[in-house]
């Protein structure tokens, strides 16, 4: 079993090291869904929340999150991304949102898709919560996760 990375001999957390690695074309997408009560989705669908159109919302809050990982994530190294991309849409039982995040760097972009997703998702649900307590965010995952030479 291999060991955690970030994680020292001594069993103390620790920023892992990626200055020997080469620079890639990293590129990650992650998705998850927000299921809503049918009046709610209906609701979201012909943009009556008072708090503005839903959708867009997230995605703007979104990207902004994936763009601030590293101030979120204690151990996650700052990138600079090449394009983020979040798109939220309306599902029969609620909004599915996915991310995608391509950058050049010595380590990955899955933490910036996840977090562009989770951050998305809370959107929602703050902008929906005053009409439905019962939504539940569920199913974030990294969907594919990619590097490649420059």
């Amino acid at each position: 079993m291999e060991r955690l990375s970030h994680i020292d001999e001594g069993g103390r957390a620790r920023m892992v090291d990626v200055g020997e690695k080469p620079m890639q074309i990293r590129t990650a997408t992650a998705r998850g869904t927000i299921l809503m009560q049918a009046e709610t989705r209906t609701h979201v669908a012909e943009a009556a929340n008072k708090k503005g159109d839903v959708l867009t919302v997230s995605e703007i809050a979104g990207i902004q999150a994936a763009k601030r990982t590293a101030e979120l994530i204690p151990l996650c190294h700052p990138l600079i991304s090449d394009v983020i991309s979040v798109r939220a849409r309306l599902t029969d039982d609620g909004v599915s949102v996915t991310a995608s995040v391509r950058c050049h760097g010595r380590t990955g972009a899955e933490m910036e898709a996840l977090t562009a997703v989770s951050v998305a998702l809370l959107t929602v649900y703050d902008m929906c919560k005053a009409v439905d307590k019962r939504m539940v965010i569920t199913g974030i995952e990294l969907v594919s996760k990619e590097k490649h030479d420059e």
